[in-house]
């Protein structure tokens, strides 16, 4: 079983000559400096889509739990007794 795999893409002759001084400029050879910022940019896109994903599912939970229709907890209601007390004085 392979434990690598093949890509080849075809870029602008400008890119390729970016990326071979950007890699030189790194001590790397081109395709080290390509794995690791193809690495380092697929992480952050996943990351990224997770936490907007994560803040889209708290943000229906937030509205569902606001739209319940339920009793407030008992500790609730005792606070606020004690708020209601604490302001006639």
């Amino acid at each position: 079983m392979a434990t690598t795999a093949r890509l080849e893409a075809r870029i602008p002759l400008e890119l390729h000559v970016l990326i071979k001084h950007a890699a030189g400029l790194q001590g790397i050879s081109m395709t080290d400096f390509i794995i690791t910022a193809t690495h380092d940019a697929a992480k952050r896109a996943i990351e990224e889509t997770a936490v907007l994903q994560l803040a889209m599912e708290d943000q229906l939970k937030f509205a569902e739990t606001l739209l319940e229709d339920r009793d407030p907890p008992t500790a609730l209601l005792r606070a606020m007794g004690r708020r209601k007390e604490f302001g006639k004085k």
